[in-house]
C-alpha cells in the first residue's frame, strides 16, 4: 500500500466520523502499511488525542482484505477491546468497503472461561465447590445469580460475559464456565450450540480479529488459540511484557495438591498416592522460610515435589485411559492434576530459566510460613519472539513505549528486533496545557506509607485545586493513609479505590468536580477523566519495583551479570513506563489545563531523574512550589 493510499483510506475512515486526519495519525497509518507490506516489525508511540486506532485498524483492514489474509488486533483492557470491537471497527469496514470492493470480515476472540457452558449448565459436569459446602439454595445471594444466568442463557446470543449487565460474582460465573483445560472440546454432546466454538469458528473465517493480552499469554505458553494468521497489531503494548509473564508464572500449593485429588476421588480414581504427597509437601514447606531460592529447591522440598509430580502424572495417565467412561468428571480431574504435573515441571526444570521463590498466602507478607511455591520465568522476550511474533509482520503502538525518548529499551523487553520505528507525537500543547511540579524541598520516600510532610504538600495542593485531583499512589497503603488524612483535614470529597468497583468511583469523580479520586496500580492507566475534573494529578513517589520483588530483582542481576546497568533496565525502565502512563492521565483534551506533581524528590535530583522525566509528556517544568499553586488557583478560579 502507498503512503498516498493510506492517506485515502484514512480519510475516508475519519471523515466517517465527521473529522479529518491528523498528521500524527497519518504518519502512523504509513507506518503500519509499510511494516505490513514488508513483512517486517514497526513500534509506534502515539499519545494521547492522535485516534491511534484508526491509526493502525484502516492499513490493517486494507491488508487483510487485499490479501486474504488474518490480522490479529489485541488489547491489554477490555474497555479499550470493547471499544475497538464495536465501535471503531465496524466503522473502519464500512467506510473502506467502497475502496476495497468488500467489507472485511470482522470478530471477538476470548479464552473458553469467558462464555456460557452450555453442557456444564445442562448438569453435564460435577458441581463446583468443596464435598462439604452446602448445596446452593434459590435463595441465597449466588442462588440468585445462578438463576439469572439460566434465565439469561435463553436469551444472549454470544453467551460471552462481558455482555451480561450487570454481571455476576465470580463464584457464580464459575458454576455455568470451563477453562480451556476442562472443555470436552469436539466430544461434547452440545458442541454445534456451544457459544465459545461458535466465536472460534467465525473468528477463524475473519479478515481482523480483535482479542486480548490475556489470550496472546495463552498462545505464548504452549496452546494455539489464533490459528494461521500474518499480522499481529498489539494495542497497549507497554503492558504486554507483564501480562506474558503473568501468563507463564504459575504456583504449586497443598490446597491446589488436595482439590486435585478431590476432583480425582470424584470421578472414581483412587487418590491415596497423591494424598500422601501432599501431606509430604505441606512438612517441607513447613520447615522452609518464605523468600527467593537462588539455588533451585531445597532437597527435602525438591524430594516432596517430584512425588506429587509422579504420583499426579499417574493419576492423568489411569485418566485418560479411562476418559470414555470418566466424560466430564474425568475431563475436570485431568485439567487440574495436569496443571499440578506441568508446575512442578518448572519447578524442577533448568536452574535459571525460572524464577522460584517460596511465599506466604495472597496478601499475608508478615507470614513466618510459606503456603506457596512460584515459578515465574526469567525473560519473556523469547518467549514473545518465538511464540508471537516469528514469520509475521507486527505492530506495537502505545502512548508510552519511548522510554527516555529512546525505543531501545521497550524493544529488548519485548523481543523485537530489526524494527521501525516512530513516535507519531500528539496534538496536545504539553508545555502551554500543563505543568510538572516536582517538590524538591520534600525528604525522599521511606518505606511503606507516606511521610507528614508528603501529607502536608498533598493538603496544600489539593486546597489550591479546589478537589479536582487525581492521587495515584505506589502502595495501597500509602493511598490508604492518604485518603484518611484528606479527609479529616479538608472540606472536598474523598473517593479511595477499595471503597466501591472502580467504574462507579470513576462516574462519581466525573461528576462532582470537587472531588478527589485516590488508589494505587489500576488507576495509573486506562483512567480516562478529561475537561477540570482531574485538574491536579498527584503521584507520591517514584514507582519503582519492591527491592523484595523476586522476578524483578532476578531480572537486575541478569542484566547486571551480562555487563549491563540492571537498575536502568529493569527498576527505571518500570518506573518510566508507570510514570509516563500516570501523568498521561492529565490532560486528556486539547482544552484540558492542569498541574501533575510528584512528591518525591528524587525525579529532579537523582542521575536517572533525566531518563523518567524524558520519558513522560512534555510538561513545563518546575520545582517551585508557589508557582505550581498559584496556578492551580488560577485554574480554580478560572
Amino acid at each position: 500500500m502507498s503512503g498516498h493510499d493510506a492517506d485515502a483510506l484514512l480519510e475516508s475512515a475519519v471523515g466517517a466520523l465527521g473529522g479529518e486526519p491528523r498528521d500524527g495519525q497519518r504518519e502512523m497509518a504509513r507506518a503500519v502499511a509499510d511494516a505490513l507490506d514488508g513483512d517486517e516489525h514497526a513500534l509506534v508511540q502515539a499519545g494521547t488525542g492522535t485516534g491511534k486506532s484508526l491509526g493502525y485498524l484502516v492499513p490493517a483492514v486494507a491488508h487483510a482484505v487485499r490479501t486474504g489474509s488474518r490480522v490479529v488486533v489485541s488489547t491489554a483492557t477490555l474497555a479499550l477491546q470493547r471499544q475497538i470491537f464495536t465501535k471503531d471497527l465496524p466503522l473502519v469496514a464500512e467506510a473502506l468497503e467502497p475502496a476495497l470492493g468488500q467489507r472485511a470480515r470482522i470478530a471477538l476472540l476470548k479464552g473458553r472461561g469467558n462464555y456460557l457452558c452450555l453442557h456444564k449448565m445442562g448438569g453435564g459436569y460435577p458441581d463446583e465447590g468443596d464435598d462439604d459446602m452446602l448445596p446452593i439454595g434459590p435463595t441465597s445471594e449466588l442462588g440468585r445469580e445462578v438463576v439469572r444466568l439460566n434465565e439469561w442463557a435463553d436469551e444472549t446470543g454470544t453467551g460471552d460475559r462481558d455482555d451480561l449487565v450487570p454481571g455476576v460474582s465470580g463464584r457464580a460465573w464459575a458454576q455455568v464456565s470451563v477453562s480451556g483445560r476442562e472443555c470436552l472440546d469436539q466430544k461434547c454432546p452440545l458442541l454445534a450450540e456451544c457459544f465459545s466454538q461458535r466465536a472460534r469458528e467465525t473468528a477463524a473465517k475473519a479478515h481482523v480479529v480483535v482479542t486480548n493480552h490475556a489470550v496472546l499469554g495463552v498462545q505464548a505458553t504452549g496452546h494455539d488459540m489464533l490459528g494461521d494468521h500474518s499480522v499481529l497489531i498489539v494495542d497497549e503494548a507497554h503492558e504486554l511484557v507483564s501480562r506474558i509473564t503473568s501468563s507463564a508464572t504459575h504456583e504449586l500449593t497443598v490446597v491446589a495438591v488436595d482439590r486435585a485429588a478431590r476432583d480425582a476421588r470424584r470421578c472414581g480414581v483412587v487418590s491415596e498416592d497423591l494424598d500422601r504427597a501432599a501431606r509430604h509437601l505441606d512438612g517441607a514447606l513447613g520447615d522452609c522460610s518464605p523468600g527467593r531460592l537462588r539455588l533451585g529447591l531445597p532437597d527435602a522440598l525438591a524430594m516432596a515435589v517430584e512425588e506429587v509430580r509422579a504420583a499426579s502424572r499417574a493419576l492423568v495417565s489411569e485418566i485418560t485411559k479411562r476418559s470414555e467412561e470418566l466424560g466430564a468428571g474425568g475431563k475436570v480431574a485431568a485439567a487440574s492434576l495436569g496443571t499440578i504435573v506441568d508446575v512442578c515441571e518448572e519447578l524442577q526444570g533448568e536452574h535459571g530459566r525460572y524464577v522460584i521463590w517460596l511465599a506466604p498466602r495472597d496478601g499475608d507478607y508478615d507470614a513466618p510460613v510459606p503456603e506457596r511455591i512460584v515459578a515465574a520465568p526469567l525473560d519473556v522476550a523469547g518467549l514473545i519472539r518465538e511464540k508471537l511474533l516469528d514469520e509475521k509482520a507486527s505492530v506495537m503502538t502505545s502512548a508510552t513505549l519511548a522510554l527516555g525518548g529512546d525505543f531501545g529499551a521497550i524493544s529488548r523487553h519485548l523481543g523485537v528486533d530489526h524494527a521501525t520505528t516512530l513516535d507519531a507525537g500528539s496534538p496536545f500543547d504539553y508545555p502551554r496545557q500543563g505543568i510538572l511540579y516536582v517538590a524538591k524541598h520534600l525528604p525522599k520516600p521511606g518505606m511503606g506509607g507516606i511521610s507528614d510532610e508528603a501529607l502536608d504538600e498533598l493538603a496544600a495542593l489539593i486546597q489550591a485545586a479546589g478537589g479536582r485531583t487525581l492521587g495515584l499512589f505506589s502502595s495501597h497503603k500509602a493511598a490508604q493513609m492518604a485518603t484518611e488524612a484528606m479527609r479529616e483535614r479538608l472540606d472536598v470529597p474523598v473517593l479511595y479505590q477499595l471503597d466501591d468497583q472502580l467504574p462507579t468511583l470513576v462516574s462519581r469523580f466525573k461528576e462532582d468536580e470537587s472531588a478527589c479520586l485516590f488508589g494505587s496500580t489500576s488507576l495509573w492507566q486506562g483512567i480516562d477523566v478529561p475537561g477540570r475534573t482531574a485538574s491536579l494529578v498527584v503521584i507520591d513517589r517514584i514507582p519503582f519495583p519492591r527491592p523484595d520483588e523476586p522476578v524483578a530483582q532476578a531480572r537486575t542481576e541478569a542484566v547486571a551479570a551480562g555487563g549491563g546497568n540492571g537498575f536502568m533496565a529493569v527498576s527505571a525502565t518500570h518506573a518510566a513506563l508507570l510514570l509516563a502512563q500516570g501523568a498521561g492521565r492529565l490532560i486528556r483534551a486539547s482544552s484540558d489545563r492542569g498541574v501533575v506533581a510528584v512528591l518525591d524528590p528524587r525525579l529532579a535530583t537523582a542521575r536517572y531523574g533525566g531518563f523518567l522525566t524524558r520519558s513522560m509528556p512534555d510538561l513545563w517544568p518546575t520545582t517551585d512550589r508557589e508557582v505550581a499553586l498559584g496556578a492551580l488557583r488560577r485554574l480554580a478560579a478560572s
